[in-house]
């Protein structure tokens, strides 16, 4: 999936707060849905964008199904914002830090 899946999934606050509850590991869906205030269908649906986005994955065990963070995406997602800190950081360095002088200029 693409950067844009992932934005669309990580806009909503139910989505980012159950990859927050996540973070402790693997949770039915039973589980995650006793955290909300909102139905079955509306969790499911949520759990459905999230998988959608790949950042998180289903597994079944006889009746019931579980779901884990998918890391790797939430890692490629900071490694590609990094690289605007970088770049950020860069413009505040001073001119001497960045190799320019008023001499240069």
């Amino acid at each position: 999936m693409g950067f844009s899946e992932t934005f669309k999934a990580l806009s909503d606050p139910v989505r980012r707060e159950i990859l927050l509850l996540l973070r402790s590991g693997r949770m039915p869906a039973g589980e995650i849905a006793s955290h909300f205030d909102l139905t079955g269908a509306t969790i499911s649906y949520h759990l459905s964008q999230l998988k959608k986005a790949d950042l998180i994955f289903e597994t079944r065990n006889k009746n019931f199904i579980y779901y884990d963070i998918n890391t790797s995406v939430l890692e490629e997602m900071m490694l590609w914002l990094s690289l605007f800190q970088k770049e950020e950081q860069a413009k505040t360095k001073p001119k001497k830090e960045r190799g320019l002088s008023y001499e240069s200029i």
